[in-house]
């Protein structure tokens, strides 16, 4: 199965969760998933996680942002935040969630493989 990168460039929740459902269906079939939050989209990791449809999303038996973003990390879900996007936003990796990395565009395009899709949202 070819790997899945998805980049989030919009502090858009449900742009985030969108990736993160897509993600999280690649990892549960196996393949590998990462998810970048470039620039602006990294705002959306701020603590307390958040969105607005959060409980619209939970009145419909859906995951709330925080969960489906500690659901796809459990499945192994790679999450990494923009160096950048960072200090735009004013935080720092250590207000970051536990398990998401740190990285810019050069990394996240190395380590793409010849075989990768990537998708933009």
């Amino acid at each position: 199965m070819r790997a899945l990168t998805i980049i989030v460039v919009t502090a858009d929740a449900e742009r985030l969760r969108g990736a993160l459902v897509l993600a999280a269906a690649q990892a549960a079939l196996g393949g590998d998933a990462t998810v970048f939050l470039q620039l602006d989209a990294v705002a959306l990791l701020r603590a307390p996680i958040s969105a607005p449809r959060d409980a619209a999303h939970r009145a419909a038996g859906m995951p709330d942002l925080a969960t489906l973003l500690d659901d796809a990390r459990a499945l192994g879900v790679t999450l990494i935040a923009c160096q950048s996007g960072l200090a735009l936003v004013g935080l720092s990796a250590v207000d970051l969630p536990a398990g998401i990395e740190t990285g810019g565009p050069v990394s996240l395009m190395q380590k793409l493989g010849d075989d990768a899709r990537l998708l933009s949202l």
